[in-house]
C-alpha cells in the first residue's frame, strides 16, 4: 500500500498555472505507476495522466494534452503535474492514484492507492 498526500489546489483565474504535487510514502514508490486525476461536481472522476516508474512511458486524456506536463521525481517521492493554460471547466477535485501493476490504464478501479484530493478553481 501506498500512502499519497496532494497539495498545490487553489484558485485561479482562467489562463494561469497551478503545480500540483503527490508525495508519496509506504511501499516502494519507484516501482509503481503514478496517475493523476480530477472529479467535478456531478461527473464522474476523469483520468488525466500517468506516467510509469521510470518516467519514460507518459498518457495524457485529449482534453488536458499540450496544456499539462506530469512528471516524477523518485528520489523525492513525489509526482507532480503541471497545469498551464487552465480554463473554468478544469475546475475541480484533483486526486493522484498509485497502481501497483506498472501499468499506465485510465480507469480508475486500475488504481489501489489514493490521495484524499486537492481543490482547483479556475474563476473566468
Amino acid at each position: 500500500q501506498v500512502q499519497l498526500v496532494e497539495s498545490g489546489g487553489g484558485l485561479v483565474q482562467a489562463g494561469g498555472s497551478l503545480r500540483l504535487s503527490c508525495a508519496a510514502s509506504g511501499r516502494t514508490f519507484s516501482m509503481n505507476v503514478m496517475g493523476w486525476f480530477r472529479q467535478a461536481p456531478g461527473k464522474e472522476r476523469e483520468f488525466l495522466s500517468g506516467i510509469n516508474w521510470s518516467g519514460t512511458y507518459i498518457r495524457y486524456a485529449d482534453s488536458v494534452k499540450g496544456r499539462f506536463t506530469i512528471s516524477r521525481d523518485n528520489a523525492k517521492n513525489t509526482v507532480y503535474l503541471q497545469m498551464n493554460s487552465l480554463k473554468p471547466e478544469d475546475t475541480a477535485v484533483y486526486y493522484c492514484a498509485g497502481d501497483s501493476t506498472g501499468l499506465i490504464r485510465t480507469t480508475q478501479s486500475a488504481y489501489d492507492s489514493w490521495g484524499q484530493g486537492t481543490q482547483v478553481t479556475v474563476s473566468s
